[in-house]
């Protein structure tokens, strides 16, 4: 029996090592843009001014190429094999993302979509463009009108089968490709994603604000954090996996150790923080060569750490902290100054 297209490249792409794949006009999320819109007139995309320079690009597929026709929605497994949350009352050790545990996902994605791509154009010619995460694209929205799940109240995409463990891939393509159907939301009364974040930032269903966001307060933002959300950082200095771990579809999730490429690296799985506030600028690059860490710098970086040694209630981090009271960057000596004060009253 003959393959349509569609189901030729649903096995080229399990083939890649994409564990999902769906398909979706360009115009199948109608909503997404004027949400996005909304959310950025409300200031909640905070310093992420990227988000708001190329909105009206972001806020659907014509907008940032109109011959697009049809969506390729793609996803690659990174569940984890260990609880995301065990390492959280280990105060002198840091908490980073599973996502950056490993390899950069962006390149492992990149690879398989380009691929795919290559494999596509040949066997039906067409245009087409692909995807991971950095472009005026959204993601979530397309991958659940495509049909390989849902956006749960965490905002993030939700599949009965991967959890919520999922790298989002998109192809726009010129090809019309036959939809399949949106995904249903099962999220039902479950509300413990938002009861799991420390602050507050999931302020209703489906509604974050990202200046609250532990992941946007130590990845994105560049300047001192907030005092008031320090205390509920912990020990995470790498993004946060609160409101993810504590999903319950992520029970059917199988572990994505086939895909070597998100294994996580022995020491990032839980790096001591005192060795970690001994990096300088170079030892940093070098630790995080190939890891999306890098992205940060140094001294972003070690401000998390500094925050995360102030939380610890360890006073044999005290000499690993104290040095960065001198640190060049106000930013740096700032925290240093300020988790010298939170171990010396936890003393």
């Amino acid at each position: 029996m003959t393959m349509t297209i569609e189901q030729e490249i649903r096995q080229k792409a399990a083939e890649l090592g994409f564990v999902a794949c769906g398909f979706a006009r360009a115009d199948a999320a109608p909503d997404a843009g004027p949400r996005l819109l909304r959310w950025l007139d409300a200031g909640r995309h905070g310093e992420m001014g990227w988000m708001e320079a190329r909105k009206s690009e972001r806020a659907s597929p014509a907008g940032l190429w109109p011959e697009a026709r049809s969506v390729i929605a793609l996803g690659m497994s990174y569940a984890p094999a260990r609880d995301p949350l065990a390492l959280a009352g280990e105060g002198e050790v840091g908490r980073i993302s599973v996502y950056a545990q490993g390899g950069d996902y962006h390149k492992a994605v990149k690879k398989g979509l380009k691929a795919l791509a290559r494999w596509l154009v040949e066997r039906a010619p067409s245009e087409l463009k692909v995807f991971v995460d950095t472009a005026p694209v959204m993601e979530k929205p397309l991958a659940a009108a495509a049909g390989i799940g849902w956006q749960g109240k965490h905002t993030n995409l939700l599949s009965r089968e991967h959890g919520n463990w999922l790298f989002l891939g998109i192809i726009y393509t010129t090809l019309e490709l036959q939809p399949d159907a949106p995904g249903r939301d099962h999220c039902g009364s479950c509300a413990r994603c938002i009861a799991a974040c420390p602050t507050g930032a999931i302020t209703a269903p489906r509604e974050i604000d990202a200046r609250r966001c532990i992941s946007y307060l130590t990845i994105e933002l560049a300047g001192p954090i907030p005092h008031e959300y320090r205390a509920a950082i912990g020990n995470r200095i790498y993004g946060c996996d609160d409101c993810l771990a504590v999903c319950p579809w992520n029970r059917f999730a199988e572990d994505a150790a086939a895909n070597r490429a998100f294994l996580p690296r022995a020491e990032l799985a839980a790096p001591r923080l005192a060795d970690l506030l001994s990096l300088d600028d170079a030892a940093f690059r070098a630790m995080f060569a190939g890891s999306p860490i890098k992205r940060i710098g140094r001294n972003r970086f070690i401000r998390n750490c500094l925050v995360a040694a102030g939380n610890s209630a360890a006073p044999d981090l005290v000499r690993a902290v104290a040095p960065h009271r001198a640190d060049p960057d106000p930013v740096v000596a700032e925290a240093a100054d300020w988790a010298l004060a939170r171990l010396s009253a936890s003393s």
